[in-house]
């Protein structure tokens, strides 16, 4: 058997398989060793992930996270985990791998991620050959649930919203102003809260100005990233996350304006990765 795990900011969505049958699904809070110690992610596997697993004997298993692309971040999970299981062979990537795998399968293409962060890749049907770093919310994850939520939290603090809709969104999530400064400057995870706000987008898409900020977050994130990419407008480009799967008219009218080839849109890769490994 082996247990995979598509692990975000956010949560982590963790299936044993048995070939290509899926075993179980498993759903525990995200895990981010940028972000989390060691001990607070070990925290997350004893209290979330092993009392669901209970006795299954897992033989393989293939760790794709956020925050996984540098060696001292792997080890912090690999560690974890082989303290956990120890008869177990461990594999410890990326999520844009996990998204490159899932989507594109051993075909060339271009992979992205839409969720509380965002990310993309050029893939060869192996490997990822060019990625133009995401950097962060602050920085960057342009088209994500974070920095939708960032954008929409600005435009109603500093009166961009139309009329009625800062109150009507402030009542939906029972905050104030000091609370969302609070949350954001001084509270841990501000991109989990800041992406928790992005719903409201999708709840008032018929207002003008909101359809619009959802659309120039997008158009950002093809601008900044993905067009970079040699071969941008003759390979397919594809999508994962939430964001993605939730906004997709709108992602897709967005990719078609700027000249690209949208290939598959999914809410999250795990049964493409399932398959991936079946037919390795």
């Amino acid at each position: 058997m082996i247990l995979l795990a598509d692990s975000g900011s956010t949560k982590t969505d963790w299936c044993v398989a048995d070939g290509a049958a899926e075993i179980c699904r498993i759903a525990t809070h995200g895990t981010n060793p940028f972000f989390q110690s060691a001990d607070e992610i070990a925290r997350e596997v004893d209290g979330g992930l092993l009392p669901q697993l209970g006795n299954r004997p897992i033989e393989q298993i293939r760790f794709y996270g956020a925050g996984c692309a540098f060696p001292d971040k792997i080890a912090v999970i690999r560690d974890v985990l082989a303290a956990r299981f120890t008869a177990a062979d461990i594999e410890v990537g990326s999520d844009m791998l996990a998204a490159a795998r899932a989507l594109c399968g051993r075909n060339a293409g271009i992979a992205c991620i839409l969720g509380t962060g965002s990310n993309s890749c050029l893939y060869d049907g192996t490997e990822i050959t060019a990625n133009v770093s995401p950097l962060g919310f602050i920085l960057g994850d342009e088209g994500s649930g974070a920095v939708l939520g960032r954008t929409l939290v600005g435009d109603c603090l500093k009166n961009q919203l139309p009329t009625g809709l800062r109150e009507k969104f402030l009542s939906r999530f029972g905050l104030t102003p000091a609370d969302i400064l609070e949350r954001i400057y001084k509270k841990p995870f501000p991109n989990r809260f800041l992406a928790g706000l992005s719903p409201f987008l999708a709840e008032n898409l018929d207002v003008p100005e909101i359809r619009t900020l959802v659309k120039n977050g997008f158009a950002s994130f093809l601008r900044r990233n993905v067009l970079q990419y040699p071969d941008c407008r003759e390979l397919p480009v594809h999508f994962t996350g939430s964001v993605a799967y939730y906004y997709k008219e709108i992602l897709e009218e967005t990719a078609v304006e700027s000249g690209l080839r949208i290939g598959s849109i999914v809410r999250t890769p795990m049964k493409g990765l399932v398959r991936y490994h079946a037919n390795q």
